[in-house]
């Protein structure tokens, strides 16, 4: 099982960017999918979460701007972030809790990590 985090790059304060979250590999299904952040010399903080019924959540700071979302069919999620902000720069990771085969015939859950993907903001 793999994440696959795309859609980052450059963009002016005010911009917007969607982030891609695909998952690949032999899956049943995907429970609650997070994304974090992580700024240069600060901690690894949630921004927004999307379960696998569509319920979303998000970091006060982020409230308004991000929406997250997910297409099952193509088991992938998204992150609209619209009126960036420099403060936003940072390098963006998705986790996922997924159900997988296992050697007993039954479903495993397993929390999973993209490789994260850079968002810079310039004032």
């Amino acid at each position: 099982v793999q994440l696959q985090a795309c859609g980052g790059g450059m963009v002016q304060a005010g911009g917007s960017l969607e982030l891609s979250c695909v998952v690949s590999g032999t899956i049943a299904s995907i429970k609650t999918v997070d994304w974090y952040r992580q700024a240069p010399g600060k901690q690894r903080d949630m921004v927004a979460a999307i379960t696998s019924d569509h319920r979303t959540s998000y970091a006060d700071s982020v409230k308004g701007r991000f929406t997250v979302s997910r297409d099952n069919a193509k088991n992938t999620i998204y992150l609209r972030m619209n009126s960036l902000e420099p403060e936003d720069t940072a390098v963006y990771y998705c986790s996922a809790d997924i159900f997988t085969p296992n050697s007993e015939g039954g479903l495993g859950l397993r929390n999973y990590w993209g490789q994260g993907t850079q968002v810079t903001v310039s004032s």
